[in-house]
């Protein structure tokens, strides 16, 4: 199971630097997937079959479908590339790797000071379901409205092309 772990790790770390270096949309999308895909694939395992099915179900399958299609009716051009292809530069990347350092500090000074035994933080599918039916239906109920807003939002403009 460990060499699945690392194996997993290492496709989730190259397919997300893939995703974001990317010029294409598509590709980039299609390679993010594959790291949800893969990050699933960690959650299992580390004992979380059901978090791996949520991961599968709700990320890289409804959310990322839902992505491709609305790039896809986009159809962004040449001068979208040429503008991605600006922000490539190491000039633009320089600023925003300095904010990371105080938070990779922070999370590194984290990490090693976690207590506690994670085996007995162990949820079914059932609380997550209460959870969510229960105290929190209406948060899961804006977001789906959200969600169905950004793709109507993103048919409409579209469709005058």
């Amino acid at each position: 199971m460990n060499i699945l772990f690392y194996a997993s790790a290492v496709v989730a770390v190259l397919a997300t630097v893939l995703a974001i270096t990317r010029v294409h949309v598509i590709h980039a999308l299609l390679y993010f997937i594959v790291s949800l895909l893969a990050l699933a694939v960690i959650f299992y395992t580390l004992g979380a079959p059901f978090m791996a099915a949520l991961e599968v179900i709700v990320y890289a399958g409804a959310i990322m479908v839902m992505f491709l299609f609305v790039i896809m009716m986009l159809n962004l051009g040449k001068e979208t590339i040429d503008q991605e292809k600006i922000w490539f530069k190491p000039s633009v990347w320089a600023f925003p790797a300095l904010l990371c350092v105080p938070l990779l500090v922070g999370i590194l000074s984290v990490i090693g000071k976690a207590e506690g035994d994670m085996a007995h933080a162990v949820v079914g599918g059932k609380e997550v379901g209460i959870a969510l039916f229960g105290p929190y239906l209406l948060a899961v109920e804006l977001a789906s409205l959200l969600l169905l807003a950004g793709l109507v939002g993103a048919f409409h403009l579209v469709r005058n092309k």
